[in-house]
């Protein structure tokens, strides 16, 4: 790709001409540069152009948040399952949220919004559903196997999962800690799990 290296700002700058062809290059971006968090491959191409390349290569994973609390780390769950390229993301609430952390992921990912556990469990049927949280009873996460059509659900940062969410979950998967706090971060949390997942279906180790 023959552009322009800006060192002062993110990204790219304009890139150099003759411009390359292609429906897939989006020509506001060939002529002022490409400020977005992307990968070089990426780099002009149109949302719309990477939205279509990533759905070839999706992983058979869902991954769903609860949003009663506007959480701000809802952003960053979003964030990490652009990440790891995840088929389909849940939100399970509100319908706004906290978009912040995702830094404009959420444009690449198919998001659905279900105002209720009973809504979600219904859309989600044929999969198994993993809370991902440290109550009593939950199972550590080194120590399961987890589902290949699994939809991993995380609560808010603080009061975690609903009761009704914990009811409705196959089974609950938690992390292990070895340090004084409580709980890890609820979005460092999504990308140990993902990870995981994709550690044990995806990558070839």
């Amino acid at each position: 790709m023959n552009y322009i290296m800006d060192t002062t700002e993110i990204g790219v700058g304009p890139h150099a001409k003759p411009w390359p062809v292609g429906l897939e290059y989006d020509l506001i971006l060939l002529a002022e540069g490409d400020r977005r968090n992307v990968e070089d491959k990426y780099r002009y191409m149109s949302v719309e152009a990477i939205k279509e390349d990533l759905d070839k290569n999706r992983v058979d994973l869902h991954v769903a948040i609860e949003n009663w609390q506007h959480d701000l780390n809802i952003g960053t769950i979003v964030r990490n399952a652009n990440a790891f390229n995840v088929a389909a993301v849940h939100i399970i609430g509100k319908r706004h949220w906290n978009r912040r952390g995702a830094m404009v992921t959420d444009r690449y990912l198919d998001i659905f919004h279900h105002e209720s556990v009973e809504a979600f469990m219904t859309a989600v049927d044929g999969r198994e559903v993993i809370a991902i949280d440290n109550m009593p009873g939950a199972i550590p996460l080194a120590q399961t196997s987890l589902p290949k059509k699994a939809v991993l659900v995380f609560g808010g940062e603080g009061p975690g999962l609903s009761e009704a969410m914990q009811a409705a979950a196959q089974r609950m998967v938690m992390i292990e800690q070895l340090g004084s706090t409580r709980s890890v971060n609820v979005g460092v949390a999504s990308g140990i799990v993902m990870y995981a997942w994709i550690r044990q279906y995806v990558l070839d180790l």
